[in-house]
């Protein structure tokens, strides 16, 4: 996409203030900008006004990082860090818990993580990073915003159905963690959150929830927009099964390059990565996704144009090119490695600098959770909240005795006298019936925000 075509999506009123850099509009970066524009309305853009620039994101700590998660989202936070911007990082602990964990493996893997995001230049002066259980008011927020959020709006999101297919018996944290996710965002007021496609229906109910409470209890929250990466480091794909995202829950060990990793072992990886039989290196994602895979990595870990790393491949086979892959990634990864095995050495510093960190954290949690309580009526704070229409019609409630014969008969046939309270049995009677309540209609444009690159340039 040339800069004309990008200048012409842009509303006139940005433009007048854009200040045109010629290296950030490169083509990794607008890769994706035709088929999902990011426009916002002049709605969003007034509900947001008063509210400062605020980028938070979170990451689980479940193992070490691997090097989509790497290249995809923490090298990304290091650029948004250093560009300037008030970012906050969170170890999600209490969402790794939705499937049960080993303690001593959970606690040892929140501080590899910690280590992984200092060691991949994510820096405590400029950047908030703490552990999500160290601050109490993103439970105390998440139970205020569960009250406000419906089972049936819940139960279509994608993730709940595809996790709970994976256990016999599904946890209550597995069902709701998505109000949590939500309260972890709302909690410090962000309005940027960078995250993968398959998040952006709960970054929709975040919106969601943030605009349910603004309506009930006045202006508190931004209107938060998903920050979604253009380039293709985000989209790095499996070593074993190029159709797939590399993952850390992939069976086959092959598929996926932790950062950790020993040099033999990614060298072995990336050998017995799945290409085609055509020997020359090309970059078609398309037709030959295993060989523009390791383009990909190959032109990440080493700052090299797609263009450029394909041009000078020409003189060598796939098999020999797979060799200079691998020597790329060693040496990019080597410096990265030895620090994290560094911090995890001096533990006692790590502590200190999560602490730290929480301690940054709490004051924007405890000030912004006070607020929250005041205007809701919770707590014995001296102001009197607003008082606010509590009719049946916002309470989903009726009378007994004002039910119709009508309801009556359809809550009979929903489940008996209590009707049903399961979410999968409710969805199953909304199924039969044809009147299955889904979630909002899903489009990536309306929770989109601006890429950083342009985002900075609109003043």
């Amino acid at each position: 996409m040339n800069l004309n075509k990008i200048l012409q999506n842009l509303p006139w009123q940005r433009v007048k203030n854009v200040r045109i850099n010629l290296r950030s509009l490169s083509t990794q970066t607008t890769h994706r900008t035709k088929e999902s524009p990011t426009t916002h309305t002049i709605e969003e853009e007034k509900e947001n006004a008063k509210y400062p620039r605020k980028i938070f994101s979170g990451i689980q700590p479940t193992g070490q990082l691997h090097l989509g998660n790497y290249l995809g989202a923490v090298q990304k936070w290091a650029q948004l860090q250093n560009s300037g911007d008030d970012v906050t990082y969170c170890i999600v602990d209490m969402h790794s818990i939705t499937i049960p964990k080993n303690p001593a493996v959970l606690r040892e893997n929140i501080f590899e993580m910690a280590a992984t995001m200092l060691a991949c230049g994510l820096d405590p002066e400029k950047s908030t990073i703490f552990v999500q259980s160290s601050v109490q008011e993103h439970t105390e927020l998440g139970w205020i915003l569960s009250c406000l959020c419906t089972m049936p709006r819940l139960g279509h999101l994608p993730q709940y159905k595809e996790k709970s297919r994976q256990v016999k018996d599904v946890p209550l944290g597995l069902y709701v963690y998505p109000v949590l996710q939500a309260a972890d965002i709302m909690l410090y007021k962000a309005t940027h959150v960078p995250v993968g496609e398959d998040q952006l229906q709960h970054i929709q109910l975040t919106q969601h929830l943030s605009r349910i409470f603004n309506t009930k209890f006045g202006q508190t929250f931004p209107i938060c927009h998903a920050m979604i990466d253009n380039h293709d480091g985000a989209r790095i794909r499996s070593l074993r099964n190029p159709t797939k995202k590399m993952s850390k829950s992939d069976l086959d060990t092959k598929a996926t390059i932790n950062i950790r990793d020993a040099p033999e072992v990614i060298v072995e990886k990336i050998k017995k990565a799945v290409t085609d039989f055509t020997s020359d290196v090309t970059y078609e994602p398309e037709a030959r996704p295993g060989v523009s895979n390791l383009i990909v990595i190959h032109s990440m870990v080493s700052g090299t144009p797609i263009e450029k790393v394909v041009e000078e491949a020409r003189s060598i086979d796939t098999g020999r090119y797979k060799l200079r892959v691998a020597e790329a990634v060693v040496e990019h990864l080597k410096p990265i490695r030895l620090a994290i095995d560094d911090h995890l050495v001096r533990k006692e510093e790590l502590i200190y600098l999560l602490e730290t960190g929480a301690e940054k954290a709490r004051q924007v949690a405890q000030q912004n959770i006070v607020e929250v309580k005041e205007k809701m009526g919770l707590g014995i704070y001296r102001n009197i909240p607003q008082s606010i229409d509590m009719s049946a019609e916002l309470l989903n409630v009726l009378p007994k005795d004002k039910k119709t014969t009508a309801e009556k008969a359809k809550k009979d046939k929903e489940g008996g006298a209590d009707g049903p309270v399961v979410p999968k049995q409710k969805l199953r009677v909304e199924k039969k019936s044809g009147q299955q309540n889904l979630a909002p209609s899903f489009k990536l444009e309306d929770s989109q925000a601006p890429t950083p690159s342009v985002a900075k340039k609109v003043q």
